[in-house]
């Protein structure tokens, strides 16, 4: 054995690496728990995935219901086939895999097997945006905007370990397909103490400001969340509004809010500037005649690089940090 082998091999955390930061309270697996209790009354789940159950908390669902689990190995296209021919027969599948595979790889295959036929497949994508630091193969940076673009498809981006727990019952109890953004393993857990109720098609005012309305999805709105209690330490007073349901859009909330004159509209995602909730929002503002300021948050249109999660999203915008000296330079 050579002196490189005897080596220890490091160890990176690029792919499971936690969005939570340190100290934050978390729940372990929220996906995973959620869709097991669920599955206890609703014996028509089935949970499926790409040779990812244990990296999309689905194993939790193995482990319960092993004869209701359907391990389809590295073949999304078929993973997406098989769930159809499921829901054709009756099951309702809980289809797991990365954001990257089940919309850049087998889009065809959903568009087709699933959406064209409205089928009452869910379906379940770790690794949205910028959440893992593997580089452009895994970063899912433009799955909104494919997914919105898809008919007869729901498109989810949950905040936190709640709107996890929450999303799971909501989508199961909508016929139709759907397409949910998941964070996996241990989620920081940050809506609780905001009273919030997730509700299929609808945004939640949060918090409320005068200066400033961020208008955030996903990991966004615990960053606005926070960006927000930071700005108000230099006077800047901002309300976030959540929008968890990307298609359809909530436009009556989010032009009622919009109208109130004297503040800037941000929106804030963690996907491309092109096609995910920024343009869906500029395009329900300009369509009702509403033009307050408006602004951006959000990834560039370009590969993004690999490295550590807090590095990234100091580089592209996104972090807490970021989003404070982002929003203080267009205030001036």
């Amino acid at each position: 054995m050579s002196t490189i082998d005897k080596k220890p091999r490091l160890k990176t955390s690029a792919m499971i690496a936690s969005i939570a930061g340190e100290g934050q309270v978390t729940r372990s697996a929220p996906f995973g728990h959620a869709l097991v209790e669920l599955a206890r009354t609703n014996t028509n789940i089935v949970g499926m995935t790409a040779d990812l159950g244990k990296y999309t908390d689905l194993h939790i669902f193995a482990k319960e219901f092993p004869e209701r689990y359907y391990q389809m190995g590295m073949a999304e296209q078929l993973l997406m086939g098989a769930a159809a021919g499921m829901a054709h027969e009756g099951a309702q599948p809980f289809v797991t895999t990365y954001a990257v595979f089940a919309t850049r790889r087998a889009y065809d295959f959903i568009h087709q097997t699933i959406a064209e036929d409205n089928l009452d497949v869910k379906i379940v994508a770790a690794l949205p945006g910028l959440t893992t630091g593997y580089g452009p193969s895994h970063q899912a940076a433009e799955d909104l905007a494919l997914m919105r673009a898809m008919p007869n498809m729901t498109v989810i981006d949950p905040c936190d370990a709640l709107d996890i727990e929450q999303m799971v019952p909501a989508i199961a109890a909508h016929k139709g397909p759907v397409y949910a953004r998941l964070l996996r393993g241990n989620v920081p857990a940050v809506l609780d103490e905001y009273g919030y109720q997730f509700e299929l098609g609808k945004a939640k005012l949060l918090r409320d400001g005068n200066d400033v309305l961020l208008i955030s999805t996903g990991i966004m709105t615990m960053r606005s969340l926070e960006a927000a209690k930071a700005l108000q330490q230099d006077n800047v007073d901002v309300a976030v509004l959540h929008v968890p349901t990307i298609k359809p859009l909530d436009t009556a909330t989010i032009l009622r809010e919009a109208k109130r004159t004297g503040r800037m509209v941000v929106v804030a995602e963690n996907h491309t500037t092109i096609g995910g909730l920024g343009e869906g929002v500029a395009r329900t503002l300009l369509g009702a005649g509403v033009t307050p300021a408006f602004r951006q948050i959000a990834l560039p249109d370009a590969f993004l690089d690999a490295g550590a999660l807090p590095t990234l999203h100091d580089r592209y915008g996104i972090s807490t940090e970021a989003m404070c000296n982002t929003i203080k330079g267009w205030l001036g």
